[in-house]
């Protein structure tokens, strides 16, 4: 007997890996701190990045004690969280994209700012206005099954991260509450761009293929095309966060904020495009 998770999801995140998969290419994550430098600059990145063959966005929520991010989208929050503006005009802004475009969209978020708004408020919501997804970096599978019920209701995806220092037992939970696809830590630590891609990672994604048929996306420490063309070699996606949030903030108070920001996107992606290329 198979002892890898049997997990059904007909949405737009299946879809995409779906698509991928036909067309024998890797999906590409890029990840967006919400309202950074601000919410109508997000909204134009998000068409932008779409654009240039991203295949999933992760749409980070600001908050002002990120533990797991780095410098870099620290001072993303930063900047963001002067706007004074909360769960409720994120959602806003993903109705906003989907006038525009059906790419699917993840929050990428801690649990605190969910609390606060309401998690079956979130989840109705969330499903309201076109979000895909949710990944609550400071929420287990052990203390998420509730909240992972509650998006099952809505038919959102729960997606949890599994780091190199993840045991099987760990592994094994996160295949049975974890849909949409699982994201996988390059390294231990916080985010941020580094000038190698850690071997644990690759590793990592085939102890994770043992217990999930899951998509497998890598995240953490990928900043140039090297990096990228060396995680799409075993990983299903790549996820690119530090760097496209460090060129955000290097463009920031220029014109065509989105336009400079995509070349950037498109360069990562080198002349072989993974993604979907719409």
């Amino acid at each position: 007997m198979s002892n890898v998770a049997e997990v059904s999801n007909l949405g737009r995140i299946s879809e995409a890996f779906d698509r991928l998969d036909a067309e024998g290419r890797k999906g590409f994550i890029p990840f967006l701190t919400a309202g950074d430098p601000d919410l109508k600059t997000t909204l134009e990145l998000i068409l932008e990045l779409d654009h240039v063959g991203a295949s999933i966005i992760e749409l980070g929520i600001p908050f002002s004690d990120p533990m797991a991010d780095g410098p870099v989208i620290q001072r993303a929050s930063e900047r963001a969280l002067k706007h004074n503006f909360g769960v409720a005009e994120v959602l806003n802004l993903v109705s906003s994209v989907r006038e525009k475009t059906d790419i699917p969209i993840i929050l990428f978020t801690y649990f605190n700012p969910l609390l606060q708004f309401g998690l079956d408020k979130l989840a109705r919501s969330a499903k309201q206005v076109g979000v895909d997804g949710v990944l609550v970096t400071d929420l287990t599978p052990e203390e998420g099954e509730d909240f992972a019920a509650e998006l099952r209701a809505n038919d959102l995806d729960m997606i949890f991260l599994v780091a190199p220092t993840s045991t099987d037992e760990r592994l094994r939970l996160v295949s049975q509450r974890a849909s949409g696809f699982i994201y996988a830590i390059s390294r231990a630590g916080v985010t941020g761009a580094r000038s190698t891609v850690s071997e644990e990672a690759e590793k990592l994604v085939a102890r994770t293929r043992r217990f999930s048929d899951l998509p497998v996306a890598v995240g953490f420490g990928i900043s140039n095309p090297q990096q990228v063309a060396e995680v799409q070699r075993y990983a299903d996606a790549v996820v690119v966060g530090s760097a496209i949030v460090a060129e955000i903030e290097r463009v920031s108070g220029t014109e065509k904020v989105a336009e400079q920001v995509g070349m950037f996107a498109g360069n990562l992606l080198g002349e072989g495009r993974i993604g979907h290329g719409r």
